[in-house]
């Protein structure tokens, strides 16, 4: 508290007005268009940035049954991360939702899980640029390492992703 009062005391008002203060807007919703393999950050509304991702080997249509390459669509959270050896970083996307699990059990099948936001392999047979435009996943939504840094540092655990077709 006494450097606060030093600092009043010995700073201008002009001082003051010169200093800026950087904010990065707080991301409140992810949205992912699969249909034009976007990820896009929102803040009240608004696109603060978007990414190019891949999706899972099967594209088309809404996750059905754990193993059928398929991406969910949908409302989750993203729920919890971790460092990843196999994706580097790794965001949990909370699949299945009670929806999910619902028509899983009307039709007899296991809904699947582990459905994530992560990075691209280090692998010197395959390369990153070998996965970016790819749909290569088992159903998860990945992004080049870069730009998952970038929402990792983004975007906080409890966020909501919007997966549209």
């Amino acid at each position: 508290m006494r450097w606060m009062l030093t600092l009043l005391l010995c700073c201008s008002p002009l001082a003051f007005a010169s200093l800026t203060i950087t904010h990065t807007p707080r991301i409140d919703k992810v949205l992912v268009i699969k249909s034009d393999r976007q990820l896009h950050l929102i803040s009240r509304g608004e696109t603060l940035k978007s990414y190019k991702v891949s999706l899972g080997k099967q594209p088309v249509g809404h996750k059905l049954y754990e193993g059928d390459k398929r991406t969910p669509e949908g409302l989750y959270w993203l729920d919890w991360r971790k460092h990843s050896d196999k994706f580097n970083l790794a965001m949990h996307i909370s699949y299945p939702n009670i929806r999910d699990s619902a028509r899983a059990r009307r039709e007899g099948v296991q809904p699947g899980g582990a459905i994530m936001l992560h990075g691209t392999p280090l692998d010197d047979d395959y390369p990153e640029w070998y996965f970016h435009g790819l749909d290569w996943t088992e159903g998860c939504i990945a992004l080049k390492n870069d730009d998952m840094r970038e929402i990792w540092d983004l975007v906080s655990d409890g966020t909501l992703i919007e997966i549209r077709p």
